[in-house]
């Protein structure tokens, strides 16, 4: 009796692109099972690159979740499409995401002529199912096929997770012999400080309106134990004008309360400790603009000048 051969260890990456505000971060999470992203129903929540990562009994998926790509306007927003662009040619697959109900959009259109060049395997995933009738979904995927550019098209619901694990299995299925990348009970190797700064931008994009969402970056300037193990979080929010700082504020603090209380909360669950959690405000004069400012929040890098 032969022995059954032993099946090999399949790992690598999957980035997760496509334009602005159409699940991207929302798949991330319910694929990792655990929220990871920030997510908004505004486009332009993500602003970094985050990873995210699956494990399987015999696999590991480590997926990439991008800023949405768009024709952008401020440095702030380049800087974000190119870093979205730049993952292109480090990863085994890439998973562009669209809305279902939008089908392929203008937007849409520009995000799929940067792929015509990427070599990787490319998977078309629909996403928001449920909100088109099955007619209006088979008619996308005709239109998704008669592209060509596609190794295969994929329907989804990362909101309901329909169809996520046979996702998952797919994507799998791409993916290269390798090793065990991150340890069985790592899901991310973004730093607590990056998590917390991403919650407290979530509840205020979540909570405000106009231009303040995208004024705002956020800054954790310290995380220390302090009395009896409640940790205390000290976090500067930047925004580019005086009025916008007032706004943040309230009147007798009582927005950034209103903004403080659900960021603790998830933070909590999160890291399932007591937390104390200190917003402060700054402006810094249109940040997203000042290349200065944006070396110093992290969106500009020395070998990532934007030109």
């Amino acid at each position: 009796m032969s022995l059954k051969k032993e099946e090999k260890f399949k790992s690598g990456y999957a980035a997760i692109v496509g334009k602005p505000n159409v699940g991207k971060s929302t798949l991330l999470n319910r694929l990792v099972m655990k929220k990871i992203a920030a997510i908004s129903n505004k486009p332009q929540t993500t602003r970094n690159k985050i990873t995210g990562v699956v494990h399987f009994p015999g696999g590991q998926i480590i997926l990439l979740d991008t800023p949405g790509i768009h024709q952008a306007s401020s440095q702030l927003n380049r800087l974000m499409v190119k870093a979205s662009l730049s993952t292109y040619h480090d990863v085994d697959l890439v998973l562009f995401v669209i809305d279902a109900k939008q089908g392929f959009a203008e937007n849409d259109i520009f995000v799929m002529d940067t792929l015509k060049n990427v070599k990787s395997p490319k998977l078309l995933i629909i996403n928001k199912l449920d909100l088109v009738a099955k007619p209006d979904l088979l008619g996308l995927i005709a239109e998704a096929s008669a592209k060509s550019i596609f190794d295969e098209i994929i329907p989804v619901s990362a909101l309901r997770s329909d169809g996520l694990e046979d996702l998952g299995q797919t994507i799998l299925g791409y993916l290269p012999e390798g090793p065990q990348y991150f340890p069985e009970d790592m899901i991310t190797d973004c730093s607590e400080e990056f998590l917390v700064e991403e919650i407290v931008r979530e509840k205020i994009m979540q909570r405000t309106r106009m231009e303040i969402p995208y004024a705002v970056a956020v800054v954790v300037e310290g995380m220390s134990e302090g009395h009896g193990d409640v940790w205390v979080i000290d976090a500067q929010i930047i925004v580019e004008k005086q009025s916008q700082k007032k706004i943040l504020i309230g009147a007798k603090g009582a927005m950034l309360k209103k903004l403080g209380k659900p960021a603790r909360e998830e933070i909590e669950r999160r890291f399932g400790c007591k937390v104390y959690l200190n917003l402060f405000v700054k402006v810094k004069n249109n940040w997203r603009e000042d290349s200065r400012s944006l070396r110093e929040l992290g969106y500009l890098h020395d070998s990532n000048k934007d030109g």
